[in-house]
């Protein structure tokens, strides 16, 4: 793929006016809020002012304004042999119409799916909004998908074509493609094919077959596209049953990313973002695709080796301006930077720990609104906050971004303390991405933000605490579950409101608190209702040593834990025997001279596991009841992974898959013979 040469680190151009809106746009008739028919247009939730009251358009209609308004400026950055080549706006749209001419060329038919499968790059940008353009449904599907599961998708969506990263991705598709009866081609988009096979072809192939398509005939899909109208899916991670295929309109995508850049108060032409979390999911495809296509910006693509360990370098080179961490990609950066803190000279440390708590002093001061500069903060910001954000590849950033799973408030207070404080982002696929949002100068720690303008919060059914269930309005509520008209009327209430399943509250300033999730929710064999999360938190909070907490007791006695180390990554970010550097130092205070899990285990090694003990105990002496105290816990010999099953695509805890895979510890823990002393650990 051709591209001039830039760095990416260079000033923008002068910024143009943005272009205008349409003043009118032709909505299909619809008599409902929600569709299951692919082909079916809905009602917009649009609102007689305000910020749900802007006219709605189609993708094909955003990506316009910023060709036009915008046209020089850089849209995608990738490397290749270690040198970063950019495409401009006019060149992407460009190749997104010729990506759109060879899918009409292969017989993509309007409403059928394009279906990608490989990690994040330009030709993945170029595949979904092609697909679009065609008339098709993008549909993202995550690279750790088995043969089966890519077949569930690709059937689901009646796909047309599949477009492919790799070998590896391609040998998935050929087991399942006789199961496929809507296929027309595959495309394979980097490397070259290992062996010529029918309607398989290569990108740059693929790129030429729509040469001799006019474009006239392309044009008269774009223009009959409507703003009310499916344009692209977005599958659910499936972790209990199949997945399901979140129907998106042209409306929710440009409207919820237009609203979601006001709100944060995002610059047309100068946001720089890195592309490395999976397009699948619609908070990576949101930001890096949708966001930047509204506001100009400019997406660099990671390796895709980014969370083995190269996402450090990339930020180093591409230094953007506004950075999306899912919780565990922020406590990896917060764990190696506290063990590279502990092998600094006392002198070091000393003046790190001054500087960290005037940072969090500080930005304590600025969350509640104060805006007190304590004494010798711009010393510590010259010594160390400055210093440290350059290190990160952070000295850009005005907003660092946390979502799509809970943070512990530890990670929180870490960042902030090194004056980086994080904004959580709170929604669903169902919501087209973020519902809530924190930013500068307006969060809550803990808190996942205030709802965007022209989105409306219902609390369903609040209990004393005034924690309910958390419901959505809007123009980003999503228009139906493809196929699944049960899974729909679940999601849907008969009002149009979208039930999120997650439990919340709102401070006395409408900020808004999770503070639980129904089904994650543990009812115990008395009846009690306990949401796990705080408890796991709480335990990780008091034995640093622990990398993964998950709590067990839904339909049993008793409460109990599963507890996994932390430890080291190989090359390909799996997780070793070799327990982290962070690990090893807190061992070595404890005296211990263990130096893998699995002698931790084996030995159950007494300070360690006393230690352990007293932090669950300390827990169990907050506890609210002695149904939510924690009686027996077990550490596993293996920390958990995406490749390992027990974590999603964004690092969510898969708890069904966790309970699967470890039954028989579990059965071990509840064992009759083994429940006598209350508080035992057992190994």
């Amino acid at each position: 793929m051709a591209g001039k040469y830039n760095c990416p680190c260079c000033p923008h151009a002068p910024e143009p006016k943005p272009v205008a809106l349409p003043t009118a746009t032709v909505l299909t008739p619809a008599r409902h809020l929600w569709t299951t028919a692919r082909d079916e247009a809905v009602q917009l939730r649009m609102e007689s002012s305000g910020p749900g009251s802007e006219t709605p358009i189609t993708v094909h209609q955003l990506f316009m304004e910023t060709v036009e308004g915008f046209g020089d400026h850089v849209a995608l950055g990738y490397k290749q042999e270690g040198q970063w080549h950019t495409v401009t706006w006019r060149q992407y749209y460009q190749q997104c119409r010729a990506a759109a001419k060879s899918f009409l060329k292969v017989g993509l038919e309007r409403y059928h799916g394009v279906g990608i499968l490989g990690f994040n790059s330009p030709e993945w940008f170029i595949s979904n909004v092609g697909g679009i353009l065609a008339g098709g449904l993008a549909a993202g599907i995550y690279t750790t998908n088995s043969a089966e599961a890519c077949q569930y998708v690709a059937a689901n969506c009646e796909a047309n074509v599949l477009v492919v990263e790799n070998h590896k991705q391609l040998v998935k598709i050929l087991q399942i493609k006789d199961q496929l009866p809507h296929l027309k081609a595959i495309v394979q988009y980097k490397d070259e094919l290992q062996q010529r096979l029918p309607d398989v072809y290569t990108w740059a192939q693929f790129m030429k077959l729509g040469e001799e398509v006019p474009d006239e005939q392309l044009d008269a899909v774009i223009d009959a596209q409507r703003a009310n109208e499916c344009c692209t899916l977005i599958y659910t991670s499936g972790t209990t049953g199949n997945p399901k295929g979140v129907m998106l309109s042209h409306d929710n995508i440009t409207w919820t990313m237009t609203t979601a850049g006001v709100t944060v108060k995002l610059a047309y032409g100068e946001e720089v973002v890195v592309s490395y979390l999976p397009l699948s999911h619609i908070a990576a495809q949101g930001y890096d695709m949708w966001i930047c296509m509204k506001y100009a910006g400019a997406t660099y693509f990671a390796d895709p080796d980014a969370l083995k360990g190269s996402l450090g370098t990339t930020l180093k080179e591409v230094r953007p301006t506004s950075f999306l961490g899912v919780p565990r990609v922020w406590e990896k950066m917060h764990e190696k930077m506290k063990a590279i803190g502990a092998k600094a000279s006392p002198l070091r440390k000393r003046v790190a720990d001054w500087a960290k708590a005037i940072g969090l002093q500080y930005n304590y001061s600025a969350m509640n609104g104060e805006h007190q500069v304590p004494w010798g903060f711009m010393l510590a910001n010259n010594l160390v906050f400055k210093k440290v954000r350059l290190a990160l590849g952070l000295d850009r950033c005005r907003l660092c971004l946390t979502g799509a799973a809970p943070i512990t408030k530890e990670t929180l207070e870490y960042f902030m303390s090194l004056n980086i404080p994080l904004y959580e982002l709170y929604g669903m696929s169902e919501s087209t991405g973020p519902h809530t949002i924190s930013f500068t100068n307006n969060f809550r720690i803990m808190s996942c933000g205030k709802e965007m303008p022209g989105c409306k919060t219902k609390l369903d059914k609040p209990d004393a605490d005034g924690n309910g269930e958390i419901c959505f309005w809007g123009r980003h509520v999503f228009m139906g579950y493809l196929n699944m008209p049960d899974k729909t009327d679940e999601a849907l209430d008969q009002d149009g409101w979208l039930h999120s399943g997650d439990l919340g509250k709102h401070d006395d300033r409408d900020f808004l608190f999770i503070t639980g999730r129904i089904k994650e929710l543990i009812i115990t064999a008395g009846g009690e209702n306990i949401p796990p999360v705080p408890i796991e938190d709480a335990v990780k909070a008091e034995a640093p040593v622990i990398s993964n907490a998950m709590l067990i007791g839904d339909k049993l006695k008793f409460l109990s834990m599963l507890l996994t180390l932390k430890c080291a990554a190989d090359d390909n970010g799996e997780p070793t025997d070799e327990l982290s550097p962070e690990a090893l130092a807190y061992c070595q205070r404890l005296g211990v001279t263990a130096t893998t899990v699995s002698q931790v285990v084996a030995n159950k090694e007494p300070a360690i596991y006393k230690a352990i003990q007293e932090g669950v105990e300390r827990v169990n002496a907050r506890a609210t009841s002695n149904a939510q105290k924690i009686q027996k816990w077990v550490i596993l010999e293996r920390d958990f992974s995406v490749s390992g099953g027990e974590l999603g695509p964004t690092m969510k805890l898969r708890r069904a898959v966790v309970v699967k895979m470890y039954q028989e510890k579990i059965n071990q823990l509840y064992a009759v013979a083994q429940t006598a002393a209350e508080g035992t650990p057992q190994g």
